[in-house]
Parts: structure tokens; sequence; C-alpha cells
């Protein structure tokens, strides 16, 4: 089975999120299951000086007047496309901000560009490989099922996967004559979203499946308090919506065998985790003691509930607590979190920023990962969690619904815990929840079996891999 996945980013090469990680590790999970992905990428600078042996397939003369190359690799595991169109991706800064963190005036141009040419190879541009079904996600990517749309080429099944509908690729109406489609595109049947150009509204509208990273997502955005303005076509669309909740790389994430460590475990040595708690310990300028220690690994947003766990620091140092803070975000936040490090030099610890070995590190040497999010499509950080023994503690929302099985009462004597749920509301909402968890750490017995059978939870991408080849084998058969 030959599928097309187009995405803005793919771990290792480029990652900003959940979406780099899941286009990295989706594909080599299908292989197992006879789906031949290849992951069509854009130029971006890390890309085109990390991927080496890059072959020329298909020159582009007029993509909405740019002109590209499409280039050919494999690259650590990946079958990749790479659209070399250097005016639109051979910058410095981000995937979408400038070195000054803004976001790129042109960035409805460079995704329009980057879609169309999904389109094009959906439609048989490469000369030895023609996709039977298109995977495209969130909305810079989103078109490429509209251009299928409105394309003459026969059109192949597509699916569009959202990871967070807050990000819609929202843009003035006043672009839509350089998108190169036709004008009755632009209506509520196409493109047109509340009088502006709206890229995963269109792509939503067009594709001939939608997926979210979560069963519990996928029902959340039909209400309007997630749907962020699209439930009402969620709603039109209900049937052809799914919901498949994300994997991680097991073998990436491994705290056996994961050289980002200062010592390798398993569930069978969990008191080696000391030697990494202790590195925590030191890289955050904490104190070096037996108490609970939290970690935070986030966005530091509203969306991630930061402004309530800025609330609770004092608490959680009240109760006896240390917190390692590893983010970017809210200025306002960041100053916030690095106040709470200066009142409380050696119980609170904060690094601006990203950082990904020491987020291996964190999750490897800190009891417990606190995920207070007012919604989270799926979230990840969670799962690498459960793998490394680090107790998550989260708010009752989307994925972390769907992941992290709460301690109560009877999740306990069945042994089923894997973590602590509660439903954020407020401060109060949140204290509670941290009580309940220093009450479950300080019986060890306990807190060992909760850590026991978190590692033991399957949080790879087999199931998942399954989920989507059937989707994809049922599209194809609806097709025929």
């Amino acid at each position: 089975m030959k599928v097309l996945s187009i995405s803005s980013e793919a771990f290792p090469l480029v990652k900003t999120g959940g979406l780099g990680d899941v286009a990295g590790a989706l594909p080599l999970a299908l292989a197992a299951r006879g789906v031949q992905m290849k992951t069509l990428l854009p130029g971006y600078p890390a890309v085109m000086k990390t991927v080496t042996g890059l072959t020329k397939k298909v020159e582009f003369d007029n993509l909405l007047g740019e002109r590209a190359t499409l280039l050919e690799a494999r690259y650590k595991g990946l079958d990749l496309l790479v659209l070399d169109a250097p005016s639109l991706f051979d910058r410095p800064g981000g995937p979408y901000v400038d070195a000054n963190g803004r976001d790129y005036d042109d960035n409805w141009r460079r995704f329009a560009v980057f879609s169309l040419a999904g389109a094009r190879i959906a439609a048989g541009a490469l000369p030895d490989w023609k996709p039977v079904l298109v995977h495209a996600h969130d909305w810079q990517t989103a078109m490429t099922p509209v251009y299928m749309r409105y394309a003459q080429e026969p059109e192949v099944p597509s699916i569009l996967t959202i990871h967070n509908i807050a990000f819609q690729g929202q843009f003035a109406s006043a672009i839509f004559p350089a998108l190169g489609l036709p004008p009755h595109a632009m209506s509520v049947e196409g493109i047109e979203y509340y009088g502006d150009v709206g890229f995963l509204k269109g792509g939503m509208q067009t594709a001939t499946a939608i997926t979210t990273v979560s069963p519990s997502y996928a029902e959340e955005i039909h209400h309007p308090q997630f749907g962020m303005g699209l439930e009402g076509l969620i709603n039109a669309r209900a049937t052809s919506v799914h919901g498949i909740v994300n994997g991680i790389d097991a073998d990436v994430w491994n705290p056996e065998t994961d050289n980002h460590l200062a010592r390798n475990y398993s569930a069978k040595t969990l008191a080696a985790r000391v030697t990494n708690r202790q590195a925590v310990a030191a890289r955050f300028g904490l104190d070096d003691d037996d108490s609970l220690l939290f970690c935070v690994i986030s966005r530091l947003t509203w969306q991630k509930g930061m402004d309530i766990l800025s609330e609770t620091i004092d608490s959680i140092v009240g109760m006896g607590g240390r917190i390692a803070i590893l983010g970017a975000g809210d200025v306002a936040l960041e100053t916030a979190f690095l106040s709470a490090a200066n009142r409380h030099k050696g119980r609170v610890g904060v690094v601006v920023g990203y950082n990904e070995p020491l987020s291996h590190l964190m999750q490897a040497g800190c009891d417990s990962i606190i995920i207070p999010s007012r919604f989270e499509p799926c979230g990840l950080t969670q799962l690498y969690a459960l793998r490394y023994g680090c107790v998550p503690l989260v708010a009752r929302t989307g994925g972390l619904n769907d992941t992290i099985v709460d301690a109560n009462h009877a999740a306990i004597i069945s042994g089923s815990a894997t973590g602590v749920q509660f439903t954020l509301t407020d401060t109060n909402s949140m204290l509670y929840a941290l009580r309940r968890t220093f009450k479950l750490h300080a019986d060890r017995k306990l807190w060992v079996r909760i850590q026991k059978q978190g590692m033991k939870t399957d949080v790879s991408w087999d199931a998942s891999a399954g989920e989507y080849a059937s989707l994809y084998s049922s599209l194809l058969s609806k097709g025929k």
C-alpha cells in the first residue's frame, strides 16, 4: 500500500512538538503492516544540511509561480521526499517563525505551495511511484486535499490528521486569488471561513476522512468549548471523524538504552533511577534529598494550564516538594516561574527553552510529571513518563484521559493505576490532586507498584499503527 505522508515536521530532522514525533515514527510502525509510506518535507536548512544522498526526481516550474525541485533520499529508516524551494524554506529561524520569533508574513504562501506539491505527487508527478492514499497533517498541509478536490485528475482518498484544532491557518480573503483555485472554492463548501481563507477548515471539508490524536479529543471537538469555531463542521462530518491515540518510538524512549541518562535502568532496577534524580537536582540547582521531585516539560502557555501551576508553586514547596521546570512560552509565565525559583532556591529550578536530552533525563530522574492542560489532543510527555516510571499527574482531558488510569481506590485494588487524574477548574482542584500525589508517594511500596504498572503499559505505535492501516484499507475499499 503506497501512502504519501505530507508534514511540515518529522523527527529527528524537524520538531517543534508532537506533530514532528508522530510524522517521524508512524511510517516506521506502518512498514511492518505492509504500508510503504513516503514523507514529504519542506527543504528547511536543517533538512538540506543533514540528509545526504538527495537525488533529483522532479522539477516543478510553476507551483503558484514558484520554481522548486523535488528530491528523494532515505534517512534513518524514513523514505523522504524533500521540496527544495529556497525562496520559501531556506531561512533562519524555525519552520514557521523568523529569528525573532515572529510568524513569517508569507506562511500562507509557503504552505500552499508545499500542499500543492503534495497534490501533484498524489496525481502522479513522480515517474516511478504513485500513492493510493494521501495522509496530511495539520493546517500546514491541509490544503493538499483541497488542491486534490479541485484538480482535474481523479482524486485518491485522503486523510487529514488534526493534532491541535486551535491552530487553523486562517488568513485574509485577499490571498485567495493567489492560491490558484477556481472561484467556487471560496465558499462554505470549500475554504471560506468566516469571510477569511481557512486552510484547516478547507482540509476538513475536502479530506475523505478526519482523524484526531485520541478518542476523547475526537469527541471533545464536537463541542464549542474545544471545537474552536469548527465544531459545526466536525458535527456535520461526524461519521468521517476518527480518534486514534498517538504512540511513541519505544526505541528512542527506552530507559534501558537511552544515552541521555546518567544511568540506565529497567522496571526491575528502579532503584538505579536515583542517579538520574541526583543529576536532575544538580542541573536545576535543587536540594539533593528524598522529597517528592516533580517536573514540568511543556510549552508555558494558558492551554497547558501553566498559569494555574504557577499559582500552586508555593504550595508544592510548602508541602515539602521540589519541582524542575523546562519550557518556554508566554513571557509573563516564564517570569512567574523564574521568580518562584528565586523565592525558593533549592526547591524550584527553571530552564527556559527546549532541550531534548534534558527532557529525557528529567523523565528518568523525577518522581512525577505535572501536565495540567486545559485541553490536550493527545500529549506525548505522559507516554514518555509512563515508559520511564515518572508517575503522571494529569488533567482529565483529551489524550491524557485516554492514556492514564487514575489511582482511585478501585484502580489501586486492581493494580491498574498508572497516575493521578483531576478535573482542572481552578487552583483548588490542582492542590487537591497534588495532595493526593504526596499521599501516594508517602506509601513507597504503592508508589513503586504504580511506577511498574505504568512501565508495563504499551505506549508504542503498534496498536495505533494497526488502526491507521485498517482505516487506510477501509477508505481504499470504499473507493473501489
